[in-house]
C-alpha cells in the first residue's frame, strides 16, 4: 500500500516526519509523493494556532474524499484528543505514539479499529533515522519537550517535560549524515536550551556529539530560549569549534510589561546582556529573534517600546508574527484582546522595521570573508548558499556544487542576499 504524510508546523515536526516515513518503509509500505495517490495519508499536525488545526481538520477532509485511510498524529490531537476524535480520521494518535503507527495500520486493516495511548512517555522517544538528501543542511532532533509555560502556548501540554536525547544516539545519527555527504548538522528541539537538564548533561554536549563525525563540518542551533543561556553555558559552547556564530534567540517583546504578561522567563536587560555575552563569546556573531505583535494588553506605548527595542539590539534578522487567541492557555481568559485592525497595523509597522533591520545586517557584512555551503541549485546562473553566520550569499558565475564550501569575499547586497565573489 501507498503511503504519503502531510506536515505541518516547525523543524521538530518535519524532523518527525521523516522517522514516521522510515518507520513506514521498514514496515513494508511504499512512499508516495501526492497525497490524492496514496491509500494512506498520516496528517502530523501543529496546534501553535487554531489555523493549525484548522489546517489539520481540512487535510483529514481532504483525504478521505479520496478515499484514503487517514491518520491523525501530532500536536493537535495531543492538545485536544476529544475534538481531534470527531475530525473523521481513521486513526488519532498523539505526540506519543508516532513510532507505534505502522503498527496502528495493521491493526485497523485487520480489526477495522485501532487504539493509541496519549499519555507522554517518561524519556526521549527515539524514532527511525531518516537521513534523505532532500536537504543540504540535516536535521537533528535531540530534545523535546517544554516547562516555560508561556503564557500564550499551548505546546507545553502537548509535549510534556523535557526529554534529551541520549549522547550515543546523537553520534550514530551525525554519522549517517556525513556518510550521506551533508557538511553542516543543524539541531532541533522543543526547547532546545534545555538539552541534557533531565540526564546530567548540557547544550554543549550535544553539540560535540553531532560534532565528531570529520565529514560535520559546522553544527548550528535551531531557536534557543534566551534564559538559560548563561555563562557557563556561553562559554562551553564557545569550546565547540564546529558551532556556527549564529543564536536565534526568542525574544516575543522588547517590552517588559508585555513580556512579564506572556510569562517569559527574562526582561529586556537581561536579553540584552545574554546577547552581549554571546558576542563576547563568538565575535561577529549573528543574533536573530521572533517578535510577536498585538498580544493581550499591548498598549501603544509598550507597542513603541517594543518597536523601538526591535530596532536598537542589533538584531541581524527578526522574524514577526501577529498573536492569536490559542484556545486551553491562560492568555485566553484575558480580557484585554487586542483588535484584529490594530494588531494589522502594528504588524506591518514592526515588519517594516524588520526589513531595516536586516538590510542593515546585509550591509555590515560587505567587504567581509566567509566559507559558504552550497545549496542545492536552482539556477545556472548563480550558486547560492549560507555563512556561518546565516548570511545567504549569492556567487554569480560560480560552477560550486551543493554541499561544496567554498571561501567568498562580500561585493554587495541584493534583494534579502548578499553577492560574493570566490577567492582562489
Amino acid at each position: 500500500m501507498k503511503y504519503a504524510i502531510i506536515t505541518f508546523g516547525c523543524k521538530v515536526n518535519q524532523y518527525e516526519s521523516s522517522g514516521i516515513g522510515t518507520a513506514m518503509d521498514d514496515a513494508g509500505f511504499e512512499p508516495c509523493e501526492n497525497p490524492s495517490g496514496a491509500d494512506i495519508v498520516i496528517i502530523n499536525s501543529c496546534s501553535v494556532t487554531e489555523n493549525g488545526d484548522k489546517k489539520a481538520r481540512h487535510a483529514v477532509r481532504s483525504a478521505k474524499r479520496d478515499g484514503a485511510l487517514t491518520v491523525l498524529t501530532g500536536c493537535y490531537p495531543q492538545a485536544f484528543p476529544e475534538e481531534a476524535a470527531g475530525c473523521g480520521a481513521d486513526i488519532v494518535c498523539g505526540t506519543a505514539a508516532r513510532g507505534k503507527i505502522p503498527e496502528l495500520i495493521r491493526s485497523y486493516l485487520r480489526h477495522g479499529c485501532a487504539s493509541a495511548d496519549f499519555s507522554l512517555p517518561g524519556e526521549y522517544e527515539e524514532l527511525p533515522c531518516a537521513v534523505t538528501d532532500d536537504r543540504t543542511r540535516a536535521f537533528i532532533k535531540v530534545e523535546d519537550g517544554c516547562d516555560r509555560y508561556c503564557s500564550y502556548c499551548i505546546i507545553p501540554y502537548t509535549r510534556g517535560r523535557v526529554r534529551s536525547r541520549p549522547i550515543d544516539s546523537i553520534k550514530e545519527e551525525a554519522r549517517l549524515c556525513a556518510a550521506n555527504g551533508h557538511k553542516e548538522i543543524v539541531l532541533v528541539g522543543i526547547n532546545l536550551s534545555r538539552y541534557g537538564s533531565d540526564i546530567g548533561l548540557g547544550l554543549a554536549d550535544a553539540v560535540k556529539a553531532a560534532s565528531e563525525p570529520d565529514g560535520i563540518v559546522r553544527v548550528r542551533l535551531s531557536s534557543l530560549e534566551p534564559e538559560l543561556l548563561d555563562e557557563r553555558v556561553a562559554e562551553e559552547l564557545a569550546a565547540c569549534p564546529k558551532l556556527c556564530p549564529h543564536f536565534h534567540l526568542s525574544l516575543q517583546s522588547g517590552c517588559d510589561a508585555t513580556l512579564k504578561r506572556m510569562n517569559r522567563h527574562y526582561d529586556t536587560a537581561e536579553y540584552l546582556r545574554i546577547a552581549e555575552r554571546l558576542r563576547r563569546y563568538f565575535p561577529g556573531c549573528a543574533v536573530t529573534t521572533d517578535i510577536m505583535v498585538g498580544f493581550a494588553g499591548e498598549t501603544d506605548e509598550e507597542f513603541a517600546q517594543s518597536l523601538h527595542f526591535a530596532e536598537t539590539a542589533g538584531f541581524a534578522r527578526i522574524h514577526v508574527f501577529t498573536y492569536s487567541i490559542r484556545k486551553g492557555t491562560a492568555a485566553e481568559k484575558r480580557s484585554d484582546h487586542i483588535p484584529d485592525p490594530v494588531k494589522a497595523v502594528r504588524y506591518a509597522a514592526m515588519s517594516e522595521a524588520a526589513a531595516r533591520v536586516y538590510e542593515r545586517f546585509l550591509r555590515e557584512n560587505a567587504g567581509k570573508t566567509f566559507d559558504i555551503l552550497i545549496q542545492k541549485r536552482t539556477s545556472e546562473e548563480f550558486a547560492a548558499g549560507l555563512a556561518p553566520n546565516y548570511l545567504p550569499v549569492r556567487i554569480y558565475g560560480s560552477d560550486a556544487k551543493r554541499h561544496d564550501i567554498v571561501t567568498v569575499r562580500i561585493t554587495g547586497t541584493g534583494d534579502g542576499f548578499c553577492t560574493g565573489e570566490t577567492l582562489v
